[in-house]
């Protein structure tokens, strides 16, 4: 990967202390190379959203060492001065609901993230319209979120996560509202995506209409990661 995409090295997060102690990651090792998308998958309380959460900059690991794109942002403590600045640049997130902003258009809430990185109002918007060209939702540009379908709502959600360049994406269960035909198009745009801005990707999922589309899928039970070859079905 030199240095680029994701990589987790012996990541652990220990809630608590003494005998009240909860090991939630333990021996977390992953990575991700860029235009990768891999599956992370568990059952519940095996620590996916702890360790989103960690990736995500939103709470602190115990030890070990995430890296990415080409920065080291925790080594047994956080490497990044501004961690806000962290989320908001080089972390894509996209949750299982769209959490669009529903006073603002379309091209609006894709285009807030870099207005508020400092990026020029035309050129934010710029980039909004790319993005929601290339999802193929333009058309919905100055639509309201309450006007939109669900599938739409998640491609501007996409849309947004990408618009700042970030060599990350975390998706929290993105299909989990959504039937087959809508779930398989958010996983084929995701792959898309990922292969054209060379973003890796990890999507959280409970849901068995996609896990057969993941090439490489991580397994995660009672905090510790174990690796597995997919079956990396095609999707259209």
């Amino acid at each position: 990967m030199s240095g680029a995409g994701i990589r987790i090295e012996g990541l652990r997060k220990r809630y608590g202390s003494g005998d009240t102690a909860v090991d939630a990651l333990k021996q977390v090792d992953m990575s991700v190379a860029p235009g990768e998308v891999v599956g992370l998958i568990g059952p519940s309380g095996s620590g996916k959203s702890t360790l989103l959460k960690c990736l995500g900059a939103v709470i602190e690991p115990t030890a070990g060492r995430m890296m990415l794109g080409e920065h080291t942002i925790y080594d047994d403590g956080w490497r990044v001065r501004d961690l806000r600045a962290l989320r908001r640049d080089r972390i894509g997130f996209v949750f299982q609901a769209p959490y669009l902003i529903p006073f603002l258009d379309v091209t609006d809430n894709v285009a807030l993230p870099p207005m508020l990185a400092g990026v020029p109002n035309a050129e934010a918007r710029r980039r909004a319209l790319g993005l929601l060209d290339a999802l193929e939702v333009r058309h919905r540009a100055a639509a309201m979120p309450a006007q939109l379908s669900g599938g739409e709502q998640q491609r501007v959600a996409i849309a947004r996560g990408l618009v700042n360049r970030p060599p990350v994406i975390l998706a929290d269960e993105p299909t989990a509202p959504l039937d087959s035909a809508r779930a398989l198009a958010v996983i084929r745009i995701l792959n898309e995506m990922a292969r054209r801005y060379r973003t890796a990707v990890i999507v959280v999922t409970h849901d068995e209409k996609i896990i057969p589309t993941f090439a490489r899928i991580y397994h995660i039970r009672d905090g510790v990661t174990q690796e597995e070859r997919g079956e990396g079905r095609s999707i259209g």
